[in-house]
């Protein structure tokens, strides 16, 4: 995909393009030493395009893409080169990355309290959460209200330990050395909130079984950072 097939105006692209060079200098800096400008602005330009393929508004691309752009890179540094003490790495892949993915994420998160990384991308990602999944983790503390949908991508599944499907059919990438998981949970779309909570109630369970079997991140203190290379 060229910016030219992307579903915004000429005005928007011309803006966009500055944003993202300088969204690419910043991330430069921050990754100096670790990869060039010119691969940190190509995974700046490829994150716009890919989050632009399913984005209702221009106007937030430019954030999400930096969010966007720097956890693949965070995770390209982790796969090329692992901390000395590393934490189990955990990527949950839905269709959409819209409920199911995200809950687990979410849910892992609350209860590994830092021992754990967690990642959420979907093999056809959706341009917003589904509201239902928002109200349903929010009831148990849970604000999942700053995340977004993002693609699957190569880095992703490189850095991840374990990877978990909850709905991605095919689309994901079978790579060796990885633990693949897949949990046959409903996908919430639709639903009413009595099975939403159901769904998020059957994915808690799920999750506490999974940490039962990352003996890294049973034996850490909760203090322990979470795993990132130094960049």
């Amino acid at each position: 995909m060229s910016f030219d097939d992307l579903p915004f105006g000429p005005d928007d692209l011309e803006r966009a393009e500055k944003e993202l060079s300088e969204i690419a200098d910043r991330l430069a800096e921050r990754f100096r030493g670790t990869f060039t400008h010119a691969t940190v602005e190509r995974y700046v330009f490829e994150s716009y395009q890919a989050l632009a393929a399913s984005a209702r508004l221009a106007a937030f691309l430019p954030a999400l893409t930096e969010r966007f752009a720097d956890d693949r890179l965070v995770a390209l540094a982790y796969a090329q080169k692992p901390p000395v003490r590393p934490v189990p790495q955990v990527l949950f892949v839905c269709d959409r990355n819209a409920a199911r993915s995200q809950m687990a994420a979410a849910l892992l998160d609350m209860q590994a309290r830092g021992r754990v990384n967690t990642r959420s991308a979907g093999s056809r990602p959706a341009a917003e959460l589904e509201l239902g999944v928002l109200e349903a983790m929010a009831e148990i503390g849970a604000d999942i209200s700053a995340e977004y949908p993002k693609p699957l991508t190569d880095e992703f599944v490189a850095a991840a330990d374990i990877i978990v499907t909850v709905g991605c059919d095919d689309a994901c990438p079978v790579l060796p050395g990885k633990r693949y998981l897949d949990w046959n949970v409903p996908d919430p779309e639709g639903k009413d909130m009595v099975e939403v909570r159901r769904i998020r109630d059957e994915l808690d369970l799920l999750v506490a079984d999974l940490l039962t079997y990352l003996p890294e991140a049973a034996d850490r203190g909760t203090d322990d950072p979470k795993g990132t290379p130094d960049v």
